[in-house]
């Protein structure tokens, strides 16, 4: 599994980037508010681009994020029924993850309608499926799961390829990492499968 991809940026359009490392170009694709924040690295050096990888029968895509949390909220988002990557991506190329997690807690429809593709019914099916993960804290939003961790990642991404649905996964996973933080991708997995 992927974490992040660190290179130099070799080519930039607003839904795609090419980073190299090690000689090797990967392909990823963005949102358009990466592509902003991009633009202005372009010509810096390095960059580094958080990945989720989704991998099919017929493809291997790779989809880059300049956060974590960022790389969160869609892995979030496309654990939502009806939710697709593409769909993911774009909701992410509208709002800022602030502006998400806002409109989800306060149970806001207006913000979600306003992407294209999204109507009512995926609207309130987002809000409903992320609002018990999503937690106040002060004048900020965060998400209530880690964001951080390898094993936390690892474990996720187990579990999925044992069947289980990426929400499901993150649901149980976020329970055992706020009970027991230093928990090894092992462990993680078999208190997983007990509560699965």
């Amino acid at each position: 599994m992927i974490e992040y991809i660190k290179g130099e940026l070799t080519e930039l359009s607003p839904t795609y980037c090419v980073i190299e490392s090690g000689g090797v170009g990967y392909g990823m694709n963005i949102t358009l508010l990466d592509y902003d924040a991009l633009k202005d690295l372009q010509n810096q050096g390095g960059v580094k681009m958080f990945i989720h990888e989704s991998i099919r029968e017929d493809s291997h895509d790779l989809y880059g994020f300049r956060d974590k949390s960022e790389r969160e909220a869609f892995r979030m988002l496309i654990g939502v029924s009806g939710v697709g990557p593409n769909t993911a991506r774009l909701i992410l190329s509208s709002l800022t993850v602030d502006q998400l997690q806002g409109a989800i807690s306060g149970g806001n429809e207006l913000p979600l309608k306003a992407v294209k593709g999204i109507g009512g019914k995926t609207a309130q099916r987002i809000i409903v499926d992320l609002k018990d993960k999503i937690k106040g804290t002060g004048t900020s939003l965060n998400l209530s799961v880690p964001v951080s961790g390898a094993a936390y990642d690892d474990a996720a991404a187990a579990l999925v390829m044992l069947g289980f649905t990426m929400q499901q996964s993150q649901k149980v996973l976020s329970r055992i990492f706020s009970k027991e933080p230093t928990l090894s991708t092992e462990q993680a997995i078999k208190l997983a499968l007990k509560m699965l």
